[in-house]
């Protein structure tokens, strides 16, 4: 059954090379792999992410792609030095210092990709 199963997240972009500059540089993903200027193949950790072109790039409006970090406002600082802008959402429960979204323990921040995709990272 899948429960034993790993996962591939998949998300759309419309320019590979972008999205290229962007998962690799910016975020530090080792590419894999590319498929027929298509798709290229990242590895986070031990999961794999599949990065593809679409028409429909950037139409998701939900959270796509989620990392467990051990610290949050490091990725953060280390991220904007990329230049990576932060996501601000108001959300019941959440409160906001800086670029994270707080509520309890639980720290989160959002950002997006070139096309749109919204990614985030919160603390394990």
């Amino acid at each position: 059954m899948l429960s034993t199963t790993n996962a591939i997240a998949t998300i759309a972009v419309k320019d590979l090379d972008t999205a290229r500059k962007f998962y690799h540089d910016t975020l530090g993903l080792k590419e894999v792999r590319s498929e027929d200027n298509e798709v290229i193949v990242f590895t986070s950790g031990n999961s794999l992410i599949n990065v593809y072109r679409s028409q429909f790039a950037g139409t998701n409006k939900a959270t796509a792609l989620t990392w467990a970090v051990q610290d949050v406002e490091a990725e953060v600082r280390d991220l904007k030095a990329k230049g990576v802008r932060f996501e601000h959402y108001d959300m019941p429960g959440l409160k906001r210092e800086g670029d994270i979204h707080v509520a309890g323990s639980m720290k989160v921040a959002w950002f997006k990709d070139p096309d749109g995709n919204i990614l985030n990272i919160y603390n394990k």
